[in-house]
């Protein structure tokens, strides 16, 4: 296959080109370097700097090579920022993908695999299933619901196949230690406290101890961002062998508490906690259902909680020099 990797220098997108290389396929990217980062890009992925709301740059691909497989990554995705800005998100978020479908129609490519979000579930709590009713509480959540929909109708008219994966809590690095996740300004909660244990920030804040919850923090579901990226080899080989159009979870079916998260980055070395206020719209706890990955796909994460955390801890010491 000759995989088109959009957004293949950014953090999950940078995974996916390892593991497709890993995978022996052949890997062509196009990122705007907005949030992506050349040190990313694989040595052997061919790299094209372009914007994909720019058609001209779009289609400058598309002229040159025989695309098989399309895969997006290329998402403003910080929520308070999808608050404060949300004709940027609309903007980047759903007209670049009306923008990749466009060329994806003329060039006659018919396979896709979608990045989307659990963040379409919105205020949802307890095991998410796919067929769960979405109702996104931000214009995060909302652009990629407006993208899944684009997405299913396009293949509708079209006659194309896709595969929609909805993440949850994505962390870790490559065992390469060569990719990882490079942002200072971080807003997930992993790389959070690793900061925490490294220097960058003196403590960790928990938001809520008095939820419904074995120890009264909240319950999430965290998946290693190299099971992420599996999950992606294996959607568009499915594609490639025939598969029929799909929304799948991508998640490990497991859930852990807040401070379980901040015991195991206190395994590595003491992190100082402060509990703070609840935040408006958290729920008590949210789980992806695997199920569909593991039955369409054969997909299991090998990774465990205390891998995960590991790995970040091993890269983020890596490029903060500590």
């Amino acid at each position: 296959m000759k995989v088109l990797v959009v957004g293949g220098a950014g953090y999950i997108g940078s995974h996916t080109v390892y593991e497709l290389i890993k995978d022996n396929q052949e890997v062509i990217i196009l990122d705007n370097l907005s949030s992506g980062y050349k040190e990313l890009v694989h040595p052997k992925a061919k790299f094209y700097l372009g914007d994909i709301k720019v058609k001209s740059d779009v289609e400058n691909v598309f002229k040159q090579e025989k695309i098989d497989v399309v895969m997006h990554f290329a998402a403003k995705l910080i929520v308070p920022e999808s608050v404060k800005e949300p004709l940027a998100y609309y903007y980047n978020n759903v007209e670049g993908v009306r923008v990749l479908l466009e060329v994806m129609n003329e060039h006659n490519v018919k396979k896709f695999v979608f990045s989307s979000t659990a963040a379409v579930y919105g205020e949802a709590s307890g095991v998410c299933q796919e067929d769960m009713i979405t109702k996104p509480i931000n214009p995060y959540g909302e652009t990629k619901l407006a993208c899944e929909r684009m997405i299913s109708w396009v293949a509708n008219a079209h006659d194309f196949k896709f595969v929609i994966f909805r993440y949850f809590n994505v962390a870790g690095a490559d065992e390469s230690l060569k990719i990882g996740l490079m942002k200072d300004q971080l807003t997930h909660l992993i790389p959070l406290a690793i900061q925490g244990i490294i220097g960058i920030r003196d403590h960790l804040t928990i938001y809520g101890n008095d939820y419904p919850t074995k120890d009264g923090t909240c319950v999430r579901d965290y998946i290693h961002v190299s099971d992420l990226a599996s999950a992606h080899v294996l959607g568009a080989h499915y594609l490639f062998e025939g598969g029929k159009s799909e929304t799948i979870n991508l998640g490990s079916s497991q859930g852990f508490t807040v401070l379980e998260v901040a015991q195991a980055v206190n395994e590595i070395a003491p992190l100082k906690v402060v509990i703070g206020p609840r935040r408006d719209g958290d729920p008590a706890e949210l789980i992806a259902s695997n199920e569909k990955a593991q039955r369409i796909l054969k997909w299991v994460p090998k990774y465990e909680l205390k891998d995960i955390v590991l790995s970040d801890y091993n890269y983020r010491k890596k490029i903060s020099n500590r």
